[in-house]
């Protein structure tokens, strides 16, 4: 949507069939609009670990952006603030704050490539590495499938793999997708979701 009055708007009209818990605006200004315990319609058709529905079992948050443009710090100082009282109140992971590009490959693209995972990583609000060029590199689907990606045509996995952790990723597969993926999907986690050897920087 245009700006978050026409976002709100949309997320209260019955008719368009789609509903948020929470709403932050460009500004930070919060809103909730759907009760945490009641279900919302934020994430649509869609798998997540194997399990459907993912709309009775997460809380929706939607960030007022049209698509083509950074996510203000204001708002992003927003998110980190509510993020860390959901997580608290539910007992998440920074392995279960997820994008819907996540749950819906090919179907969604949001929050999109332009969204600052790592920064939320380095709070602990979620999971990115960027594991060094000597890390194992082993085949990317089994990773994919450990991380929780629904069964999709490899091209539509990998590009919304890509979305959510590889953005500036282009062409084929590449060793440094599969690292990634197998990082992520490792059972040794590195503090606030960022492996060894980040250097700050998107790597090639």
């Amino acid at each position: 949507m245009a700006d978050a009055p026409s976002a709100r708007a949309r997320l209260c009209d019955p008719t368009a069939e789609v509903s948020a818990h929470w709403l932050i605006a460009e500004d930070g200004t919060t809103e909730q609009l759907v009760c945490e315990s009641r279900r919302a319609w934020h994430a649509g058709a869609g798998l997540w670990q194997g399990q459907g529905d993912v709309n009775s079992r997460s809380v929706g948050i939607e960030l007022a952006n049209p698509g083509d443009r950074p996510f203000p710090e204001p708002q992003m100082a927003a998110l980190r603030h509510l993020l860390r009282a959901i997580m608290a109140r539910w007992q998440i992971p920074p392995a279960g704050i997820i994008a819907h590009s996540d749950l819906a490959p090919g179907r969604k693209i949001d929050p999109g490539p332009r969204f600052d995972w790592q920064a939320l990583a380095r709070d602990g609000l979620a999971t990115f590495a960027h594991p060094p060029p000597i890390a194992p590199a082993p085949p990317l689907e089994p990773s994919l499938d450990a991380l929780g990606y629904s069964p999709a045509d490899a091209t539509t996995r990998l590009a919304a793999f890509r979305l959510r952790h590889r953005p500036w990723g282009r062409g084929p597969e590449s060793d440094a997708d599969r690292r990634t993926a197998a990082a992520l999907s490792s059972s040794h986690k590195y503090p606030g979701g960022i492996a060894k050897g980040d250097g700050g920087s998107a790597p090639s």
